[in-house]
């Protein structure tokens, strides 16, 4: 295959094989081992027209699958004139180089199809520099392989002063090419990211925050749409989300909460796209609540939780507390999946983010988590202080207000968290005696 066939990674409208080898203790759907690449292909655009599947106690070191796969492979790309070959497993540069020589067309793996559906689904400037720098990690060590343009271009004939000797190599060139841009693009994101920082640590500091986690297609982009009308995108594809989005979620009688929408986890997410999106992931680190949404009609149900609890683990969103939401019941024939997970999550709650089914009961247990118990308390406050007069305005529910020169005192029913978050913002309201404690609640 050309240079240029190589380089152009995108799979868009290109007749795909769809190939997976089965190694022991395999993470693939039994029933059918290809159905998340069949998705990835779909969303990336590729239509699908073979399927093969091999099994293999250990993986081939030159081809990844046996050389009598690979040639039926081959075989399978003239009769459907594929132009491309989809792997489910992660190849090294050298098997993928391999590979191409016998099927003469364009392989990709896992990892590389996966960054060609965020590269063209990124819409931020944030997230196109994120999608750039794990592009250039992922193709960095496979510069030799991918690339074969290694003549030297200086050197071997008559030239001017400063062009003699040995002369560099292109690989080389390429290399410090993308070093280079590596640390510009970290550079760049890293600016972002600590902006961003700054940014949830106010939002935080004012607002209880809830983080919408899952995996990619489990339906969180529809709930955050049912509960904020926030507009976000939404799609049964895989990866519909790439940057987050932040409303108010209002609960009803005065009650509010920051809601985030998050990008989608995927099985063997590539470490490096993970540690690059880890600024679009800051809503999740840092929110008091995370409620992860799992798509309980999904046959690969158990095991899309495994991959989400992992993934959360791995970013560092191991403080705050978490709660499951069984999302899509209404495609289920029966409770057993639901009753299921219930006895493993007591708290877990069934709800349909595209009815609205089971929404009441969520927005309850959200106004518990984000108030916390609560009491009726008179405060009284500066009327200067609208910062304070206008949060408790906002988020508490007012019973009293009484005006006495420069001061105002208002009877309140507050929670718990709702007070910390008022002594957050510096309030100069009179707290009883019992209260004047952070984390003070008396009886």
């Amino acid at each position: 295959m050309t240079q240029m066939q190589r380089e152009e990674l995108s799979v868009d409208q290109e007749k795909a094989i769809l190939v997976g080898c089965l190694l022991p203790n395999d993470q693939t759907d039994p029933n059918d081992p290809l159905g998340e690449l069949r998705s990835l292909a779909s969303t990336a655009g590729a239509i699908a027209v073979d399927e093969i599947l091999q099994k293999r106690m250990k993986p081939a070191a030159k081809t990844f699958i046996g050389k009598g796969k690979v040639e039926e492979i081959a075989d399978l790309v003239k009769a459907h004139e594929a132009s491309v070959v989809l792997f489910e497993n992660d190849l090294s540069p050298s098997q993928i180089g391999n590979i191409e020589q016998v099927v003469e067309c364009k392989v990709l793996d896992r990892s590389e199809l996966i960054l060609d559906i965020f590269a063209a689904r990124a819409q931020t400037h944030e997230a196109r520099l994120q999608v750039e720098l794990a592009q250039l990690i992922y193709t960095y060590p496979r510069l030799r392989a991918m690339w074969s343009h290694l003549e030297r271009i200086a050197g071997g004939a008559p030239a001017g002063i400063g062009t003699r000797g040995p002369g560099e190599q292109q690989l080389e060139i390429d290399r410090r090419i993308v070093q280079k841009k590596k640390t510009q693009l970290r550079r760049q994101i890293a600016d972002i990211q600590a902006r961003k920082t700054r940014e949830v640590a106010a939002r935080n500091k004012e607002n209880y925050t809830v983080g919408l986690v899952g995996y990619t297609n489990a339906g969180k982009s529809t709930f955050f749409n049912t509960a904020t009308d926030g507009g976000v995108y939404a799609d049964d594809k895989l990866f519909a989300t790439l940057s987050t989005r932040t409303r108010k979620w209002n609960l009803g009688d005065g009650d509010a909460v920051m809601l985030s929408d998050t990008v989608g986890f995927v099985r063997n997410l590539p470490h490096h796209l993970v540690a690059s999106f880890r600024a679009t992931l800051e809503e999740s680190i840092h929110s008091d609540l995370l409620l992860i949404v799992l798509d309980v009609a999904n046959p690969r149900a158990i095991q899309e939780l495994d991959t989400v609890m992992q993934v959360l683990d791995d970013i560092g969103a191991t403080e705050q507390p978490r709660a499951l939401l069984l999302n899509k019941i209404d495609k289920l024939d029966h409770n057993a999946d639901i009753l299921y997970f219930q006895q493993k999550y007591p708290e877990a709650l069934p709800i349909s983010a595209a009815t609205g089914k089971g929404f009441a009961e969520v927005v309850e247990f959200i106004r518990e988590r984000s108030n916390g118990s609560s009491r009726e308390i008179p405060l009284t406050l500066n009327i200067a202080d609208g910062k304070s007069i206008q949060y408790l305005e906002s988020r508490t529910t007012v019973l009293n207000r009484e005006y006495l020169d420069d001061k105002v005192t208002l009877t309140v029913r507050i929670g718990r968290n709702q007070l910390d978050q008022l002594r957050a913002i510096g309030t100069t309201a009179k707290l009883p005696d019992d209260l004047n404690t952070k984390g003070g609640w008396g009886r």
